[in-house]
């Protein structure tokens, strides 16, 4: 039941938002575009449920959802490791990690490290 939750409160409307097209106004630091893929690397097979919240490229749709893209991949299999252990108490993304094993972990890592990173929005007034 628990699963079936998040799966509707965090998976459904992020993949609405990503099957219509809607894009972020956060823009990659690099050219201004930004790819999914990086040059001959294949998305994890995992990378849907993540998605729905953090984006597939690792920049969030949501302002109070972190950007993943151009973190260090070490810092990401440890947030990963802790959210899933329990040391940091965050139910919802103890909940997404549950089923995902090391392997994976370190895949979706590599993937959000080697996107480009997002620049940080200014509000004007």
């Amino acid at each position: 039941m628990f699963l079936l939750r998040l799966f509707l409160l965090c998976a459904v409307p992020g993949l609405l938002v990503l099957l219509l097209g809607a894009c972020s106004e956060r823009m990659p630091r690099s050219s201004g575009r930004a790819t999914l893929a990086p040059a001959g690397m294949q998305p994890p097979a995992q990378l849907g449920l993540c998605a729905a919240c953090h984006g597939a490229n690792g920049h969030a749709r949501q302002p109070d959802i972190p950007d993943l893209a151009g973190q260090k991949a070490g810092y990401l299999f440890k947030a990963m490791r802790d959210y899933q252990s329990g040391a940091r108490n965050v139910p919802l993304m103890r909940g997404a990690l549950g089923p995902i094993d090391l392997k994976q972990m370190r895949a979706l890592a590599g993937w959000y490290a080697a996107q480009p990173a997002c620049v940080p929005q200014v509000r004007r007034p």
